[in-house]
């Protein structure tokens, strides 16, 4: 994509040079850009294996780098979501992955931040492929309340969209989403979830009380392997099923950047900032905590999403990162909104990549 930028920018500026008006210009990189993007799909330059991408890297507080919760995980030609931020669907779309193709959607737990663009991602795998089904969603028992409150809230727009478009873009048949439910996993049990073209997707149960239910995913292909935390504190369990894994990614909070923010509320005496500043605390696992983690199950790769707070000025990744280092002795990715790893099939390789 940034070649393709870049690509645009030069001819733009060849016939700005030439006299061309901006308008022209503009009329002329839209059409090239165009040509080059519709109807392109990034899943065809993937090799064959496990490539996790971050379609949203960021929790509720505001970052320009970082969106809701989202990852997309692509095995094979399976593609799969979990969670589903705001803005999640949107990156996708503009890392040029086929959302029209996407298998199943899983939910790691209800709060908010991860399911607050929920009906958009169903309502784009809908009219991107006309798709006849509806998507399924994965997640604990409850999950049936989620999907059955989106599909009530996107039904007019379902009836408008087929009658301006028809059945060529949007059959009615394939509207909205089905509930996929499934029982919370015991302490040490790695329930299957979802199996599909040597693909498997199992789950276990994760430490986010006072949430409950709230689970972690592990993802096996090929002979590679990942686990994606959810929101979730310091967990033996988690760590349990990450043992010899090639990723896991996992969210984090720094609790001493959060503590600077919850003394500023106390001083400008913002009463509920400074209660949810300390309260979000004890529920989430720190940088520090994630590399222990990682270390311990011997983890190939470590990738930190949902990422709080939000990192937006000079010298802030290097403080929420303090000790990470000292810790694990693996690779780490900070993860940010296009980040993507990728695990080749049967082999031991590892790639990183940005794509926005």
């Amino acid at each position: 994509m940034k070649a393709t930028l870049l690509l645009f920018s030069g001819l733009g500026l060849s016939l700005l040079l030439d006299g061309c008006s901006p308008t022209s210009m503009g009329s002329f990189i839209m059409e090239k850009a165009a040509e080059a993007r519709i109807g392109k799909s990034m899943t065809d330059e993937l090799e064959d294996g496990l490539h996790v991408i971050l379609c949203g890297a960021g929790g509720p507080m505001p970052d320009p780098k970082r969106s809701g919760p989202c990852v997309a995980v692509i095995a094979g030609e399976t593609l799969v979501t979990i969670d589903a931020g705001s803005g999640g669907s949107r990156n996708l779309a503009a890392m040029q992955f086929p959302l029209g193709e996407i298998s199943a959607q899983l939910l790691t737990h209800f709060h908010s931040d991860h399911i607050d663009g929920l009906g958009e991602m169903a309502m784009m795998r809908w009219v991107n492929n006309a798709n006849t089904s509806p998507l399924p969603v994965y997640g604990p028992q409850g999950v049936e309340n989620i999907v059955n409150g989106f599909n009530l809230s996107y039904g007019a727009d379902a009836i408008y969209r087929n009658a301006h478009h028809t059945d060529v873009v949007a059959p009615l048949s394939g509207k909205g989403m089905t509930a996929q439910p499934f029982s919370i996993p015991a302490e040490g049990e790695l329930l299957t979830v979802f199996e599909k073209d040597g693909l498997k997707i199992s789950t276990f149960t994760v430490d986010h009380e006072p949430v409950h239910p709230a689970v972690g995913y592990r993802f096996d292909y090929e002979g590679r392997s990942v686990v994606i935390s959810g929101d979730t504190a310091k967990s033996a369990n988690l760590e349990r099923f990450s043992q010899g894994v090639d990723l896991l990614v996992h969210e984090a909070l720094n609790r001493e950047m959060v503590g600077i923010m919850e003394a500023a509320a106390k001083k400008n005496s913002v009463k509920t900032l400074e209660k949810i500043f300390f309260d979000i605390t004890d529920y989430h696992a720190s940088p520090v905590e994630v590399a222990e983690i990682a270390q311990t199950a011997k983890a190939g790769h470590l990738m930190y999403y949902h990422i709080v707070p939000a990192l937006v000025a000079p010298g802030m990744e290097s403080l929420y990162l303090k000790g990470v280092s000292e810790i694990y002795d693996g690779p780490v990715t900070l993860g940010k909104d296009g980040s993507m790893i990728s695990l080749p099939a049967d082999n031991q390789d590892i790639f990183s990549d940005e794509l926005l």
